[in-house]
């Protein structure tokens, strides 16, 4: 029986974009993805069993979201993100292989983050468990523990793989304040492993040492947390970073925060970077990734629309889920 998905705060809306032809090679985003009817995912071997022979389908979730940033101190506007997001994957040629669906939105409004980001765990989980690959578009980076409560729920998690947790990000995010915000998600997955009595097996591409405090840098050292700073991103470098992390876990949780990009390449984040990792180097991480076949879950976060220049960062945003999809 397929698990029931919690119901969605705005149901999936219709896409549009260029018309070229209704046959396949001429296929568009728009006319590829469907509404999400809440039937089973295409499985493959799934995540975890190493590369796919028949890719899962994946599902798109919106998580409309800026309370996180808000509680954090920055620039609220990323809840505009999924439509923003949505919007520039619409007239994207569709080369991909797997089914893509569409569940809707799951929107946080007033204060109340911690219950937005509950019912979006179990709606992720639902969909994992139901054999699809789910995609959140976030939403401040608040989305993070949202993800991390669905992956950590889902079977395969339960059921004893090692979850990985790997970050693009110039942020550690492992604040330890009294109030969960964007700054805290890490913080909370770490604990939270604890209490299951597993390992924090998390690892950083794209720290900022002077974005960073040194209490950060001494709860990442405590904590275990594999981390390159940006200035040590060279491609080679990163590509076994990342090979190195994949080897030592089962299924990974992959996490986009925007602000990892040069503040030219993602101008409109809430944070926008003064370095930053170049975008061919987060692409080649994305390769990597879906080259393992070890991939769970993913989302994008920090895409905030009001300081974006010309769509720019929602175009970086779609053509790095293009390629994680692939």
């Amino acid at each position: 029986m397929t698990p029931s998905i919690p119901a969605v705060d705005v149901p999936p809306q219709p896409w549009q974009g260029r018309f070229d032809g209704d046959d396949a090679s001429h296929r568009r985003w728009w006319q590829a993805v469907s509404a999400y009817d809440g039937g089973a995912g295409t499985t493959g071997r799934g995540a975890g069993a190493g590369p796919e022979q028949t890719p899962r389908s994946a599902v798109l979730l919106g998580f409309a979201s800026d309370e996180g940033v808000r509680r954090n101190k920055g620039r609220t506007g990323a809840a505009a993100a999924p439509a923003a997001i949505r919007k520039a994957l619409a007239p994207l040629a569709f080369h991909l292989e797997r089914a893509v669906s569409d569940a809707g939105d799951i929107v946080v409004s007033g204060g109340g983050l911690e219950a937005g980001q509950e019912r979006a765990g179990k709606a992720v989980a639902a969909l994992i468990d139901a054999g699809n690959l789910t995609v959140v578009l976030g939403g401040g980076h608040e989305t993070a523990f949202a993800s991390y409560m669905g992956a950590a729920s889902s079977a395969a998690v339960q059921g004893g793989q090692r979850l990985g947790i790997l970050n693009l990000d110039a942020h550690f995010d492992l604040r330890n304040e009294p109030i969960a915000s964007s700054g805290t998600p890490f913080l909370q997955m770490a604990r939270a492993e604890a209490a299951a009595g597993r390992d924090f097996r998390y690892a950083v591409v794209g720290i900022s040492e002077p974005n960073n405090t040194r209490a950060l840098f001494g709860t990442a050292r405590q904590l275990g947390v594999r981390y390159l700073l940006d200035e040590d991103c060279g491609i080679e470098r990163v590509r076994g970073f990342v090979a190195g992390f994949l080897a030592d876990i089962d299924v990974l949780y992959l996490t986009i925060d925007l602000d990892v990009l040069p503040a030219d390449v993602a101008p409109g984040v809430s944070a926008p970077a003064a370095y930053g990792v170049p975008l061919p180097v987060i692409s080649a991480v994305c390769r990597e990734v879906v080259r393992s076949g070890k991939l769970l879950h993913l989302d994008v976060a920090e895409l905030n629309p009001s300081f974006d220049v010309d769509g720019r960062t929602a175009r970086v945003a779609a053509r790095l889920l293009d390629t994680l999809l692939r």
